[in-house]
């Protein structure tokens, strides 16, 4: 009998544990860049409705993906914020661990800068120069070696003597992943003995034009972009990566380079002509809809035209909002719940 007791008292104590544990909290993750837009809907959400406000964290486009991924239940994100689209690696990922229907939300678009201090001269930059400048390895006289450009100047001899010193995003972040891919894989594809590489030998290609220096040139600031502007502030000759929108947000201390003579501006990137810009998303797992409050009233005041549009308060914020046609589209499929098709 005392057996029967001390077992009935220990389910009880696990089920208590159990509804403990169940939030009524949205807990969200992922990409840095995404950050202060999520933030900015969180708090109005938490504001305006009854439902608490959510969580946000910045961990990273991969860092996010992969918690996300990890499983479903109340012990893992609902929401994680990405600047660069889901992989079907990271897909496969979460159907492995039971996370199956996914709905994608793209939100907006966003440039990637290479800034510097207003102290300082603006920079004019090739995406070749770029290249040149932050590969871990170029080609020299038809030979791949270590990258040999300590200045600037080494680069073009049009720029300044100045050690090349830039900081920018770790592996795990999308604007690292977007950066590779629009500034650094485009300008490698500039030089034309690389290019021809594409073919004969891709991964070769993909490990040259891909690969940032790890010699002090280049140095992972990890995911806090506002400390990469305080430390630009501080050194006058140094550089940052990081998204538009913290341009916009401390465009009275920094500056943004000419990329291929176009100026990272608000209207530029709405419009394709600034070439490293890239669009951003979120990602909802549908099965917590329902189970963790408010996550379907979350994704509604996320795309609603007061927030999203063209006069929406996000834009205040350096979103460059979607067009009008594909805004509704978006919406459309946020309203149907409308699983992820790759």
């Amino acid at each position: 009998m005392l057996k029967n007791i001390l077992a009935l008292s220990a389910v009880a104590l696990i089920g208590a544990t159990g509804m403990a544990e169940a939030r009524d909290q949205i807990r969200i993750v992922g990409s840095s860049t995404v950050f202060p837009f999520s933030t900015t809907v969180a708090e109005r959400f938490g504001k305006t409705t009854d439902f608490k406000t959510p969580v946000v964290e910045s961990t990273g486009s991969g860092g996010g993906l992969k918690l996300f991924c990890s499983g479903a239940g109340v012990d893992t994100p609902d929401i994680t914020n990405a600047s660069r689209r889901i992989k079907s690696s990271e897909v496969a990922l979460c159907a492995k661990n039971g996370v199956k229907e996914i709905i994608e939300v793209k939100v907006g678009y966003d440039g990637i800068v290479i800034a510097n201090t207003r102290k300082a001269k603006q920079f004019d930059l090739s995406r070749k120069e770029i290249f040149l400048a932050l590969a871990k390895d170029i080609m020299v006289d038809g030979k791949i070696v270590p990258n040999p450009n300590k200045t600037w100047k080494d680069v073009n001899a049009a720029l300044p003597a100045i050690r090349i010193e830039v900081m920018g995003p770790p592996p795990t972040s999308g604007t690292r992943d977007a950066f590779v891919e629009l500034a650094m894989e485009k300008g490698c594809s500039d030089i034309p003995e690389i290019k021809a590489m594409k073919k004969t030998d891709k991964n070769g290609f993909k490990a040259l034009c891909h690969t940032m220096r790890e010699d002090g040139a280049f140095i992972e600031a990890g995911e806090n972009d506002n400390l990469i502007v305080q430390k630009l502030n501080a050194n006058p000759d140094a550089f940052g990566i990081f998204g538009y929108s913290f341009l916009d947000q401390n465009s009275d201390t920094v500056q943004g380079s000419k990329i291929g003579g176009i100026d990272p501006t608000f209207e530029n990137i709405a419009d394709g002509k600034y070439p490293v810009s890239r669009p951003l998303f979120f990602y909802v797992k549908k099965a917590h809809i329902g189970t963790v409050p408010g996550i379907q009233e979350f994704m509604t005041e996320f795309t609603a035209e007061s927030t999203w549009g063209k006069e929406g308060y996000l834009t205040d914020k350096g979103l460059i909002p979607l067009g009008d046609a594909e805004r509704k589209d978006w919406s459309n499929k946020v309203n149907s719940l409308a699983n992820l098709s790759m």
